[in-house]
């Protein structure tokens, strides 16, 4: 379903250090992000890494890039890298997390009910629990990286905001 013959633009070096049996840090992952997946036209992300608990746990083997996720896990963290391409599909969404995210290249717009705000490459965004959607205007694709930490839904005017989309 790729356009324009862009292909997966998406080509993440990751590197993920351990221990060995003796309790020594070693490197025990190098290498191009393999799981890259798209949910919709002219967008890409991978998953780096991701946790089933908090505080999570570092003595496990399990590679955490390669457990199944949702777009959240409701008891750990997922570290994500998203590719938007120029008019990329939209989707508005909200998730049960605090979202941090780094524009690693390009510019995006994210939306929300009552505003749009335009990000550039180095810019940083918290989501807290609100509806929003990406959209890329521009000519050139943006990379953002993001770190969803699982949340408590939001409460407001006595009603539960939980995750749509």
């Amino acid at each position: 379903s790729h356009q324009g013959g862009e292909g997966m633009a998406l080509k993440i070096r990751r590197v993920v250090t351990g221990h060995d049996d003796n309790g020594r840090a070693v490197i025990t992952t190098d290498e191009v992000c393999k799981n890259v997946m798209s949910r919709r036209p002219k967008h890409e992300s991978c998953v780096v890494w991701s946790t089933g608990s908090f505080p999570a746990d570092n003595s496990g083997t399990e590679d955490g890039g390669l457990r199944p996720v949702a777009t959240t896990d409701p008891n750990g963290t997922v570290f994500r890298i998203g590719v938007y391409h120029p008019g990329v599909a939209p989707r508005n969404h909200r998730t049960e997390s605090i979202d941090y995210a780094i524009v690693l290249s390009g510019e995006i717009d994210m939306e929300i009910d009552g505003a749009i705000v335009h990000l550039r490459t180095g810019d940083v965004l918290v989501q807290r629990g609100t509806i929003h959607n990406w959209t890329n205007p521009g000519t050139e694709p943006c990379v953002v990286a993001f770190v969803l930490v699982a949340a408590k839904p939001v409460e407001r005017a006595g009603k539960l905001l939980g995750a749509i989309g």
